[in-house]
């Protein structure tokens, strides 16, 4: 690949990966009853920002892990 393909790839994987992880955090937060858009900043909004960051977090993980399986050479 070249230089400007892997810097494009990479990229759009951390962002995806990133992005469908935080949507699975709220989705889950949803499920569980907190409310990430309640005004103040209470135990629920507080949980749900947390839940979101853990699961965009892993989102990105989730990514590299699979960018760095999709770059190994295959083994004969």
């Amino acid at each position: 690949m070249t230089n400007v393909r892997q810097l494009l790839v990479e990229g759009l994987s951390d962002a995806a990966g990133f992005v469908v992880g935080a949507l699975l955090g709220y989705g889950l937060g949803r499920l569980l009853g907190l409310d990430l858009f309640a005004s103040g900043y209470g135990p629920s909004t507080l949980a749900a920002i947390v839940l979101i960051g853990l699961f965009g977090g892993g989102g990105l993980q989730a990514a590299r892990i699979w960018r760095t399986e999709r770059n190994k050479p295959e083994s004969k």
